[in-house]
């Protein structure tokens, strides 16, 4: 922070920050059992995408979920289980200061995260492979030298049909 304690030259400063000084807005506490059990010395850590957290005040103070999105720019988080319907009846994202949350879990499927807080990377889950194998185009033969590309259809692993088109031309 700066060293002014008046609350106009803080807002300023906040909103003008360059976004590599804007990263540590977005630190936020750890929980007490977690830090235990990860052996992790920090009292917080920068929210990631991934991390379960848990509300401390507000409203809806004691919720806890999954955060899907990170925002720099507005130094605000989205969480999933923090919704709101709007004048539409569609329901939207609430966005929530990181100063507000601690961290219940953490994400480490980044190594370098991992490394960082001096842990070891979690592999993450195979997912289902009916989700990984849908309608895949895949791609075959050479274009540069057939002058035009080969697109297959693969569904499960199973060729169904092949088409040939045309090459793009460059003007």
């Amino acid at each position: 922070m700066i060293k002014s304690a008046k609350p106009r030259k803080q807002r300023k400063y906040r909103m003008t920050a360059p976004l590599h000084e804007r990263q540590h807005f977005l630190h936020s506490h750890l929980d007490k059992a977690l830090r235990q059990r990860l052996g992790i010395k920090a009292r917080s850590v920068r929210v990631s995408k991934g991390d379960t957290i848990k509300l401390m005040s507000g409203a809806k103070k004691g919720t806890s979920g999954k955060v899907t999105a990170v925002e720099l720019s507005t130094g605000r988080i989205v969480v999933d289980s923090l919704v709101r319907k709007n004048a539409r009846g569609k329901e939207r994202s609430v966005k929530v200061s990181a100063s507000n949350v601690y961290i219940t879990d953490l994400n480490l499927e980044d190594k370098f995260r991992a490394s960082k807080l001096g842990l070891q990377v979690q592999k993450k889950k195979p997912e289902e492979k009916a989700n990984s194998e849908k309608n895949v185009k895949a791609k075959a033969g050479n274009a540069a030298d057939q002058g035009e590309k080969k697109v297959a259809d693969v569904k499960q692993g199973q060729e169904v049909a092949q088409a040939i088109v045309p090459a793009q031309e460059t003007k």
